[in-house]
Order: C-alpha cells, then structure tokens, then sequence
C-alpha cells in the first residue's frame, strides 16, 4: 500500500473478493488523505454497488454516514462532513463538467475498472489530464485503478495515457479456494436442461451451502425457478424440522437395525456353479458408467472415503439431506427492489438457498453463504451496428474473465466449487481473454456531445484507454449535425489550404450546449428543447422520461399450467393500452400516447404498487420514469428561467392539436428513424414475397422492417412512422411507433432530405402570420431517396430571396400602408424578379438596400425602423413621382 504515496496513479488488481475495496480507502484515510482539505472519491459503475459499499466501509471503519457518504443519480447522504465519497462514474463524470480540476478531492478512486463501461473510460482519461495539472499547481491529486480482472496492457502499455507507466499493485485475495469442475462435453443446445440437472445433483448429493446459477436473461431465470421450484417444492407455513437433529435420530434408527441384523444368524446359501467361458474378456465401459453418474466434475466433490462401500455412501446421504426443499429466488435488473434483496436475507430453517441469476450477481451484488455456483458460460449481450445503431440481442460465449468473477462468488465464506457447463477445451479456445469494453459496443452520440460540451473539440485525439472506432464517431458526430448540436465553423475556402483538417472539427451550438445540460440522449434532448411551444413541455418531459427507461410495462413468462390465465391478462392489457391510445390524432402518437397515459394514470391513482400490478406495469420502471421527470422539470427551468414548470399529478391528456404538434416534435428529434410501408403483395404472389406483407423500408438497412406486434399501431396502414429503434429478434422488429406525414419530412427533417430548387409554379408567396417568404419544393428523402411531394416552406436563403421580398414589399403585402401608392409605382413591382431587373436602377438601389441589413422578413425589417426610422424611404421614393413623396414622408416608417 505505501507504494500508493509515491505514485500519483497506482492500479491495483487482486481476485474477486480480495476486499481492496474497503482496505484502500481505510489506507488513505489513516494516512491523512482525507484530512487534508480533501475528499477521498470512489466511483462504482452500478448505484447498488455505490451504496452497499458506502455502508460496508463505513461499518469496518466504525465510521458515521456523515463521514462515509454516498451519491447516486437521485439520491444521496453527502455532507460537509463527508470524507469518503461512494457515487457512480456518471456522477464524477457531471461534476468534472463544473470543476474540472476537482479540487474538493486529494484521492479518486476508480473501482471495478474490468467492466470497462463508457463513463469509466471517459473519466480515467479525464484524470489523466487532471493530475498532472493539479501536481504543477502543487495541489496533488491521486488517482488509484481498482479491478480484479484488468486488462493492465491497456493502461501501463498505452503512452496516450499515461507517459509513465503506473505500478501495478497486487492484493493478496482473502477468499476461500475455488474448485473448478469443467463439463467432459459441452451441451450444444439446451443449456439450461444441463444447469437444471446439475443443481438436483448438487442437492441431493453434496452438503450444504448455497447454489448460485448465471443465466442469460429474465426469461430463463423464471423457466429454471419454475423447474426447480416444482422439483424441489417449499412450503413457507410447513415447519421444517432441524436437519441436524433429524440427522441423529436417522443415524440411531440404523445403528439399531445393524445390531439387530448381526443377532439374527443368517441362512447357508449354496454358491451357484460359475462358468467364466459364458462372460466376455472386454472390460466395461468406464466412461458409461460415469455417464450414468454424472459429469466426473461430480466425483472430484465426494468425499475421499466413498469407495469404502455402501456404509460411507448412506452416510454421506445422511449427511446431504436430499429430500430437503429448495428455496428459490431469482436475480435479475428489471426485478423490483423489494424481490432483489431477499437474496441477502436469511434462509428459512431446513432449506438450501438458490439464487437463479443474470450476469448482475457477477460482481456488483456479492450473495452470502453461497459454496456451489453453476456457471452456463453464456451471457445476453446487446450489440449496436456502428453506422445504422441498430440493436440485436445475441446469447454468446461470455469472456474468461467474467468466468473467472462467477466462479469467484463461490469462495466467500468457505470453500467453493464452480461448476462449468462446458469443457475446458472450449473455455480456452472460444472465449476471449477480456470482455471487450462498451465503448466498443454502442453509440457515443451522447459521449460526443458532452465531451463538445467540455470544449475538447478533437474527440479522436482523447486518451481512451480504448478508442472508439472511428465510424462510431463519424455516425454520432452526422447525428448530431443532423440535430443542431453541432456545425462546422464558417471557413474561408480560398485560405483553407489543401489537405487542411480543419473542416472536419466540429464545434458545439448554443442549442447543443443547451441539449447537453439534458441527462437523456441527444434525440430526446433536442425533443425537450423544442417542446417549450404551445404548452407542450409537461407532456414532452413525461414522454421522454418514459422513453429513457427501458422496459415500462411487464413481459410476462409463464409456464404451461399458468398460460391460461397469463394469456387473459396478457389480453385484457393489451385492450387497455388500446383504448388509452384513443383515435384520431392521439391514435397517430401511438406507443408514446400510451407511455403517456400510463405515466399520467399511475400519477392520477396515486402512484400505488397495486395500480402498477394491475395495468401490466414495472413499480421499479415507473418509479425511475417519476425521478427522471422530477430532474427533467428542475433543468428545463434552469435552462428556461421562464417556464414556470411543476410537475402536476392531474395532467389531462392532450388536445389533437397538441398530439398534432407532438408527433412533429417527436419527428425532428428522430428524423433518421424514419420508415415508409411497403406496398402489399398483389394477389397469387409467392410465398417469399408474402412474408413481406405489412413490412417498411427504413432509412438505415436495405432488410424490410415490421411494426412489434404489442405496438397499438400494429395492425393500422401508416405510410410513414418513425420509431424508437430497432432489435433483432426472428425479424427486425421497430418499437417505440409514431404515425407521422410524407409532407412533415422536408420541415422537421431537412438535413436528410434533398430539396429542389424553388418552383416557379405555384409562385413563391408571402405568409402573413410569420412575415417569411415562402416558396414551394419538392424533395427526395434519405438514403432511399423516397418522392416527397413539393411542400410549401420557407425560401432559402439567397438573393433570389432579397429579390421576393423587395416585391412583396412594394406590393403592400409587407406594410399595408403603402397598398394606395402600388397603381402609382413607376415599375411593376413584379420587375424586381426579372432577368433584366439590373437594367433599371431602381431596382438594384432597392436591392442593395435590403442586402446591405440582410432584411428579408417582416421582423427584421421592424427591428431596423426601431433604431433608424429612414431605412429605405430613399429608395422607395425612387419607385414614385416626386407628387407622392410628401405624402410618403408623412406615412414613413409605415408601421401597421
């Protein structure tokens, strides 16, 4: 540990459940860290991990929460007292942005680094940038990496990072051994038929202690809890006798049996005559034999003396007591609060626990009292196309790493044993070393946008530990362009110099300073920015707290003997959502008016468990989705001082020319998530091609799409929709639908469309309300170049412009106080849009006029009569006798 003091990075690495985690900041702390006017900081990648370990520290420590504090997303227990500081990376990360040298901490922690996740990364790259300015200040920042299974060679080998090779520190492990037990074969298909038979195996025939099972997702930890809960039933109001004491009394009874079998003198039994020429010399097959068996994984956990014969067998089964029940919990994110902490509670007497898990028991929860883990090898992960960000769940192989942090959670009490439903031979060749990190795995439009909003313009130049790949940031950066967060600067092209790079760094809008402010994703954020018309934010604000939160409402898993009654509910929740999403234009909103009215109904009834239960709908999802609003309506009423916002628990639903101006809304922040439908399939077609009915063509891939069958716009005939994204199921499956218009496209989606030249028929207009003028064009739209039909918008803004607007103005369209002087105009005012119009002066002094103010809407053109009341009486008199130029005087400036 003394190493610690003479490094400002150390990295320290040690086996799962060394403890590093409360011995390095008790270190720090007794050698007067935190008492030198600085915090000790300790980041965690998950708020579980952030509290639970904030309260073990503060308990070894014999330390208050006051001094021992934690902070979350939504919560936390910080005071002025605190000295050691427990918060998630994203966290540390928000509040870099407002100090960026920290100077409240003289230690940062950065705890379980394996899992790699984005902020992690971010935020090491940060530090070390941060600690080598803070040493030159003299105020020096210490910086500790914690991991028990770190990749260190993307650290001490990567010169970006760090110049100076950090030592690498290693923790004698506190944990018991782990025994390692690897299937001969590896289960090709059914690998949850193998994980069932391997835990009746282990509780029938090994002694106690808890079994851990890692499993994909929720769905296989219900169907195995299920499987197990049938095998091995526990009834909670049957009082189950001590196992001990039943032990001993089955012990006597068959010592006493024995006695009475010795006094009783046994018959003489002839010997039958025995001819081995009858019996093959081939020895029996071994290995059938101990297929019969098992696994020999199996044998390596019996006891030494079983081949002393059957006596050592019945005792062993004496002392496994495998008839006792199983109790049975499951562990996964989306379970409730109050289901995930049973695992920590004690056991009911006479009972093995079983915990039935995803990948998140791996490291953030440690579960007590667990001997036996059974390990599929198999982890669900969610992998993004890197220029489209399509998303497909795919079941692989999980990473020898993460193999190693399973069987870890076996050693905790005593020693363990980690079953592996695959061979040894398929754990070196098909698994990788390390899992490779989420940066790697997902869009980094958000990332890109905060780091632009901390001013470091040349993303790709930032010391990853590992870079993104560079058409990741190409697509987040087009995205974002695509949004309004960021533009490339006005460039000089004949000083540009051949080869420059400039063009490609990008440089943060107002607005996007304003959408990084938001803690949701840049196309929600721009959602929100735009939501503050027509009284629209309290319903943007609750639709994109839903958005954020994955999963509302419950996916039902139910075995064969419930299915009746789970396809009923199933049914009758579904008919509700339908007739929360109404007709009309509330129907056209969709899967968004139903997020919207389940977030308004919960709020309505009071925000109760039961009204949760009985609409379909996760407490745990809906409780995130009313936190998330709450932060939502504080920042927009920081970023927009006059919103006034509350949150008010009777919102009434929208008008239609809300749910109108929502679908808008929601098209400009998801204006790549377009889809058109495909035409059906005409009668007599092959079957190939009707499997395409109903489907849509999106903008991203060239397979059709389909509408996810729980969408409330399943079955209606939308010719463009926009959706939330993408998975990868049997088909590509869009969730999150929006009934939207072919003619919105050009207006909310202009980055991705091409737009033709304005058309001379129908004529360039004025319009009267927004004092623009507009023309009409015709467009084609995104990849696919889809025909949109011309549209009425506003006309770009060129010369031609200034040429409109000059005519509209001498028409009287503009200022109806000069209407009376049009039929004594020494020109028609339809000159100005001439192709000779220069032959005559008049024009070209009225022209150069409003070029000169860049005046080319009626606002503008007020704005300037505030400050100088003349602008372009001289040239309009240059229209007019001088007869009429008194009178003109007289009327100048015409303001209605």
């Amino acid at each position: 540990m003394e190493t610690i003091n003479d490094n400002p990075v150390s990295i320290i690495c040690g086996e799962t459940g060394s403890g590093k985690t409360t011995q390095v900041p008790q270190f720090l702390y007794e050698a007067g860290y935190a008492h030198c006017g600085g915090i000790i900081g300790v980041t965690e990648p998950r708020r579980v991990a952030a509290i639970s370990m904030s309260q073990r520290v503060a308990m070894e420590m014999n330390l208050s929460t006051e001094e021992v504090s934690y902070q979350i997303r939504y919560e936390g227990n910080v005071t002025p007292k605190t000295r050691i500081k427990f918060m998630t990376d994203g966290v540390l990360l928000k509040e870099v942005q407002q100090d960026f040298m920290l100077n409240k901490y003289s230690v940062i922690i950065i705890d379980e680094a394996h899992e790699r996740s984005v902020y992690t990364d971010i935020l090491i790259g940060l530090l070390s940038r941060i600690v080598p300015l803070r040493n030159k200040k003299g105020k020096p920042l210490k910086m500790i990496i914690m991991s028990a299974t770190l990749r260190v060679e993307d650290f001490t080998e990567n010169k970006q990072l760090f110049k100076v090779s950090p030592p690498v520190l290693k923790v004698n492990s506190r944990q018991f051994p782990v025994t390692i037990h690897f299937n001969k074969r590896t289960p090709t298909d059914d690998y949850l038929a193998e994980a069932f038979k391997k835990v009746c195996k282990i509780h029938r025939m090994l002694p106690d202690g808890g079994i851990l099972i890692f499993v994909t997702g929720q769905q296989e930890v219900n169907t195995l809890s299920h499987k197990l809960r049938q095998m091995f039933p526990f009834n909670p109001n049957k009082v189950i006798p001590d196992k001990k004491e039943e032990r001993k009394k089955e012990r006597k009874r068959k010592k006493e049996k024995k006695k009475e079998k010795k006094i009783i003198s046994k018959p003489k039994i002839e010997l039958p005559k025995v001819d081995l020429n009858n019996y093959s010399i081939k020895p029996i097959d071994e290995e059938g034999e101990l297929d019969v068996l098992g696994d020999d994984s199996d044998l390596d956990l019996m006891s030494d003396s079983e081949s002393e014969g059957e006596k050592n067998k019945e005792e062993l089964e004496e002392e496994t007591g495998s008839e006792s029940p199983l109790y049975v919990l499951p562990l996964y994110s989306l379970l409730p609060s109050h289901k995930q902490v049973r695992v920590f509670e004690p056991v009911p007497a006479g009972c093995r626990l079983c915990v039935i898990s995803t990948n998140v028991a791996e490291t953030s929860l440690t579960i007590p009292n667990i001997k036996y883990v059974v390990d599929t090898g198999k982890v669900k992960t969610k992998f993004y196309d890197k220029v489209t960000g399509v998303s497909t769940f795919k079941i692989t192989w999980t990473s020898q790493a993460a193999a190693n942090q399973r069987a870890g959670r076996a050693g905790r009490i005593s020693p363990g044993h980690c079953y592996r439903l695959f061979s040894s031979a398929v754990f070196n060749d098909d698994f990788e070393k390390f899992s490779p990190p989420e940066i790697s795995r997902r869009p980094v439009d958000d990332l890109l946008l905060q780091m632009k909003e901390m001013n470091i313009d040349k993303v790709q130049n930032f010391p990853y530990p590992t870079p993104p790949d560079l058409d990741q940031l190409k697509a987040a950066e087009q995205l974002l362009i695509s949004l309004g967060a960021l533009s490339y600067p006005p460039q000089k092209t004949h000083k540009r110099k051949k080869g420059s790079k400039d063009k490609d760094c990008t440089k943060i809008t107002p607005l996007g300073r304003g959408m990084a402010r938001f803690p949701v994703s840049p196309r929600y954020a721009r959602i929100l920015a735009l939501g503050h018309q027509h009284d629209l934010l309290p319903y943007v604000i609750a639709i994109v707290s839903a958005l954020s939160v994955d999963e509302l409402f419950i996916q039902s898993y139910q075995q064969s003997d419930q299915l009746d009654e789970s396809k009923h509910k199933q049914i009758r929740n579904s008919q509700i959502r339908k007739l929360w999403a109404g007709g009309g234009e509330s129907l056209l909103l969709g899967d968004l008016m139903v997020l919207l009215k389940a977030v308004g109904a919960c709020e309505y009834q009071g925000f109760t468990t039961d009204f949760c239960h009985k609409f379909g709908i996760r407490f745990k999802a809906m409780k995130e989705i009313r936190k998330l609003r709450a932060q939502l309506t504080n920042t927009v009423n920081m970023v927009i001082p006059d919103a006034n916002l509350c949150i008010d628990p009777k919102l009434s639903p929208p008008s239609d020319i809300q749910c109108k101006m929502l679908r808008q809304i929601v098209l400009a922040g998801l204006a790549d998530h377009v889809a058109r439908r495909n035409a059906d399939p005409p009668p007599g077609a092959s079957d190939e091609v009707r499997r395409l009915k109903h489907s849509y063509q999106c903008m991203e891939l060239e397979e059709p799409v389909f509408i996810h069958p729980s969408s409330v716009l399943f079955k209606e005939k939308c010719d463009f929709i926009v959706y939330q994204n993408i998975t990868e199921t049997s088909k590509l499956y869009m969730k999150g639908i929006v009934g939207i218009e072919a003619e919105w496209l050009p207006l909310f989606g202009e980055y991705h469309c091409n737009l033709s030249q304005p058309l001379e028929d129908p004529q360039p207009y004025y319009d009267n309300l927004s004092g623009e003028v507009m023309c009409y064009r015709s467009s084609s739209y995104g990849r696919c170049n889809w025909e949109i039909k011309a549209v009425p918008m506003e006309y770009p803004h060129n010369i031609d412009k200034f040429r409109w607007f000059a005519r509209f103005l001498l028409e009287g369209q503009v200022c109806k106080k000069l209407k009376e002087f049009v039929n004594i105009l020494l020109s028609t005012p339809a000159t100005m849009i001439k192709s000779w119009a220069k032959l005559q002066p008049r024009t070209e002094i009225l022209l150069q006029a409003l070029i000169g103010k860049n005046t080319t809407n009626r606002n503008r053109l007020l704005e300037i009569w505030t400050t100088q009341p003349t602008y372009l009486y001289e040239e309009y008199c240059s229209w007019l006798p001088e007869a009429a130029h008194y009178d003109l005087k007289s009327k100048w400036p015409p303001i209605d």
